[in-house]
């Protein structure tokens, strides 16, 4: 997978995405929901940034293309499943949808905990 390209992708979703809830979602929702569509937008973007860093590492010789498509599939896994449940939280109301939100937050720990033990020297 071209992980730099994936994370480009995701910062220009990330950026839509909080442009939407800044100009379409604000009037539409309370403020504790549009608290929740700040937070997914944010750790969205910062984590998209983070697979697009780590996909260069390769590149510069500080980790091995396969351990940084490992580190990439799990950051991504975690804004799927936090910044994904928060934005569904947010359009729908539907707070259950936050009990799905720690699995990408473990996801956003065990990818950076991993970059850390593959850049260990």
């Amino acid at each position: 997978m071209n992980w730099s390209m994936t994370g480009a992708i995701l910062l220009a979703l990330a950026v839509a995405l909080g442009a939407f809830g800044a100009h379409e979602l604000r009037e539409r929702v309370d403020a504790y929901r549009m608290s929740v569509w700040e937070k997914a937008a944010l750790y969205h973007f910062l984590h998209a940034l983070g697979i697009l860093i780590v996909s260069i590492l390769p590149r510069a010789g500080a980790l091995r293309e396969d351990a940084a498509g490992t580190v990439c599939a799990v950051l991504l896994a975690g804004i799927v499943f936090f910044s994904g449940s928060l934005y569904l939280l947010a359009i729908t109301g539907n707070r259950w949808l936050g009990a799905i939100t720690p699995v990408g937050g473990i996801a956003f720990i065990a990818g950076w905990l991993l970059l850390a033990w593959r850049l260990r020297r």
